[in-house]
């Protein structure tokens, strides 16, 4: 199982997982931890007791095969979705936005900047949204975003050619932190792709072919009952009929994994926009958040994103 996967670099790893958590998420026991860190799996030692990063365990348990671990679980149940037909991602969705921002160790009141809600760049709406007033230590935002999706696939052959080579191109998915997909040439170099990570790259290669892309941030909504912050990166590209078009792609490469049924849920991943994705003002290699308080600590943004019936 170690083998499969890429850890995460020292650098960007964060160790806060105890073995007790480890053999939980993989459904495995001592022993079998004892042959991952034999087999090279990274751990911090603290008090005797061994600490995992997060992402390195859920990668072990996505490609275990067991079919029992956490992280395989959520993956089926998150992309159960994907083997119906797509018209349910067409319609009009409304959904209540409420998010969170911390920065620790934060004691000054200072601005915050938000990467708000986008919807109406692809035919939705906000509704409320009040941007955070100074403040110190956190601050919420709160908002109804109304999305909608539309059938706008690629037109452009190149672009379409683009996108294939990449999806062609043998790189693993893995849950990477955030801060190392911005490192995306780091990323590919381990052979290994994120939402964002391949984002960043597709979207330079459109450049290089001409066309005006960027890599964009936004939410994808509807998961395990809406209480889970699932940060998401697609690429916007001007197509050749003048169209500003999505490529969902890592989405399109989860999908594929999943099922040969999910065959017209990728498609709509390659141009057009589906109900689930809340873009936002943020680019793909940007935070959501910052407080201009001084703090070397990230903002934490937690988001709560809720269907509304």
């Amino acid at each position: 199982m170690a083998n499969s996967i890429e850890f995460i670099p020292a650098e960007y790893s964060d160790k806060t997982q105890s073995e007790t958590m480890a053999q939980e998420m993989l459904r495995c026991d001592p022993a079998d931890i004892d042959r991952l860190t034999d087999a090279g799996l990274p751990y911090e030692s603290r008090s005797g007791v061994r600490y995992f990063d997060v992402s390195d365990l859920y990668n072990l348990g996505m490609y275990s095969g067991r079919t029992n671990t956490q992280p395989e679980l959520a993956f089926r149940m998150l992309f159960r979705f994907a083997g119906r037909p797509v018209d349910d991602l067409l319609r009009e969705k409304t959904w209540d936005f409420r998010v969170q921002l911390d920065c620790v160790e934060c004691d000054e009141v200072a601005p915050w900047r938000f990467a708000a809600p986008d919807a109406a760049r692809f035919g939705g709406r906000v509704v409320g949204g009040a941007a955070p007033e100074p403040s110190a230590g956190s601050a919420a935002y709160e908002a109804t975003v109304t999305t909608v999706g539309a059938q706008t696939p690629l037109v452009s052959s190149e672009l379409r050619q683009l996108t294939r080579d990449y999806l062609d191109s043998g790189y693993r998915w893995q849950m990477i932190p955030v801060a190392m997909q911005a490192d995306y040439e780091l990323v590919h170099a381990l052979g290994a792709t994120s939402c964002i990570a391949a984002s960043l790259l597709l979207a330079e290669r459109f450049r290089a072919a001409g066309y005006r892309a960027e890599a964009k941030r936004g939410w994808f909504c509807g998961v395990l009952g809406g209480a889970l912050d699932l940060p998401h990166a697609c690429v916007e590209v001007e197509d050749d009929d003048g169209a500003l078009k999505t490529v969902d792609i890592a989405k399109a490469q989860l999908a594929a994994r999943l099922s040969p049924d999910t065959g017209d849920f990728q498609e709509l991943c390659l141009g057009s926009i589906y109900n689930k994705v809340i873009p936002s003002t943020a680019s793909g290699n940007a935070a959501f958040g910052y407080h201009e308080c001084g703090s070397r600590l990230p903002v934490q943004v937690r988001a709560d994103i809720r269907s509304m019936r």
